[in-house]
Order: structure tokens, then sequence, then C-alpha cells
């Protein structure tokens, strides 16, 4: 089942009942245990093991499945996608997991790993983040931008691709799940909506960023980034002149920079431009919050 996104409440009722309806018509039910009064359902209590790429996936995972699931994140916090190697305890629990949720768009540790991760537990179903996203087409040695988390709507698309996956794991708790992720798609949708009254006094649409991860987020609401890293390379010096000319002619005082990179040459930039340079991370496990955040430092300048 796709939950499209944009559902109107009735819409979302209509998918709600109908889900309660098949669920029920094929006998899963909720039962009550007697000493805590908590609900479990009738085939286990125990957590599926999920294994996720990143942070924001972490968040995605559990906002569908819940206390149904246990997630492990492969790139911890403050580490990179781009250089990152599991260690023993990680791919132990790859070994156990029932499911691993893959971005699925080229993101270089899954590019390096991925495969070898697999061999640990080919029994492990293998979702495909990805699917159903249009990529954007980058200049680089491995396929397109990688950064489709960064953009709300495709988020969308990653959690109803998380939420097939779990019932494909976990067949007997579809209605579950569907009520889970009809209710973060509202969540998403809504943050969809804030973004863009936002962004929608901007008036300078170009922002500067050290690592190019902003593209699909600006796709989808009328920005243009100007990086200063281009294709894992930091810039030459006649490269560091130019960015500085480009900010010069486009009143840009701010370089947005993320803790996982170093900021040495986005420094430089904003001393040579006499502006600042402002952190912002697209590796954050609460996207919600900081989805908006990032909207709003892009909004402020």
């Amino acid at each position: 089942m796709n939950f499209r996104r944009g559902l109107s409440a009735a819409q979302i009722a209509a998918v709600i009942i109908a889900v309660i309806i098949i669920g029920a018509g094929f006998g899963w039910y909720i039962s009550t245990t007697p000493a805590s009064g908590s609900t479990v359902t009738s085939t286990s209590i125990s957590k599926l093991g999920v294994i996720v790429t990143i942070l924001p996936q972490a968040e995605f995972v559990e906002r569908v499945g819940r206390d149904r699931v246990e997630v492990t994140v492969m790139v911890p916090p403050g580490a990179s996608p781009h250089t990152y190697e599991p260690t023993p305890s990680q791919l132990q629990e790859v070994s156990r997991a029932k499911m691993y949720a893959k971005v699925g768009s080229d993101v270089e540790f899954e590019l390096a790993w991925i495969d070898k991760i697999i061999d640990f537990n080919k029994e492990m179903v293998v979702v495909d983040c990805s699917k159903g996203i249009d990529l954007i087409n980058v200049e680089r040695e491995h396929g397109g931008d990688p950064h489709i988390w960064l953009s709300p709507r495709n988020a969308e698309i990653m959690v109803n691709n998380i939420y097939e996956g779990l019932v494909q794991i976990d067949p007997a708790n579809q209605e579950y799940y569907a009520k889970n992720t009809v209710k973060y798609l509202q969540d998403l949708d809504e943050l969809d909506k804030e973004i863009v009254q936002a962004l929608s006094g901007k008036e300078n649409r170009k922002i500067m960023v050290y690592h190019p991860s902003w593209e699909y987020f600006c796709r989808d609401y009328g920005l243009e980034q100007i990086p200063i890293e281009k294709r894992g390379k930091e810039p030459t010096p006649q490269g560091i002149a130019n960015l500085i000319e480009q900010a010069n002619a486009n009143n840009i005082k701010v370089i947005f920079a993320s803790p996982e990179f170093s900021s040495e040459n986005a420094n430089v930039i904003a001393i040579e431009i006499g502006g600042e340079v402002v952190l912002i991370s697209p590796l954050i496990k609460n996207y919600l919050k900081n989805m908006i955040k990032v909207a709003e430092a892009f909004a402020k300048v």
C-alpha cells in the first residue's frame, strides 16, 4: 500500500478504517496482558532488528514501527557516510537483523559496504528507500546526488518504502504499521507546508554551502546552492577566488557548513566577504525539528 502525500483528513480516515476492516477480516487482533495492561500483538512481543545507514532513517523506521522495532544506525553521530567504516559490533547487529533499509541513492558508505553487509546476513530483507524517487544527476563518480532524505517530499516516499518492508517481514502487524505511517506522513506534509511558508518571503534564492548536500531541498523550494566542495574535492586557490566573487555578486554573507566536514575553506571565504559560517547538519536524527531549523536558517540570509 502506498500512502500518497497531501492526503485530506477524510482520505486519511478512510485509509485507516479500510486497513482496520481488512485486518479484522484476516483475524488479526490485539490482546491485553493481565500483568501490565499493555497491548501486544498475538504473534510475538520480540522486537524486529532493523538496520539503517544514517540517523534520519532511524526516525523514519521508529515512527512507522514504534515499539515493534529496534534500530541500529551504521553511520553514527558526527561521522560522515562518505568515509565511515562499520565496527565489528555493528556487523554483529547486522547478523541478527530482519531488515536493512538502505538509502539506495549511491551513498558512499553503501557503495563500499552494502554487499559485505548483506553477506553477513543473507536472510535479511533489504529495502531500497530511494525506490520511486526522481534522482538528480550530478558530476560525480557514482550515480546521482545521494542526499535524497533532505527533501521532506522525498522522505514521504522513503517512509512508504520502509512501511512496505516492515509489512513484508511482519505481515501480522500491517494494521499497526499503516496507522503509524499515515500519522507520520501527516507530520511530513505539515513540515513541507511550514518550509514553504518560512521561505516565502526570501528574495535572494542563492545559498553558499560547503558540501553540496542540499540540491533536493533547493529543487523543491526554489533555491540554488553554490557549493564550495565539488566532487569531493577542496577548491583550488583560483576556485576560492571565484567563490568569493560569486558571494559578493549575490550579496551572500553566510556560508553554510556541516559539522561532519572541515569548515576551513568556508571560514576563509567568510572572512574575505565579511560574513560568517553557520553550521547545519544533514544527519540529525530528529528529522522534523532539524529540517524546519535548516529552512529558517536559509530564510534569514
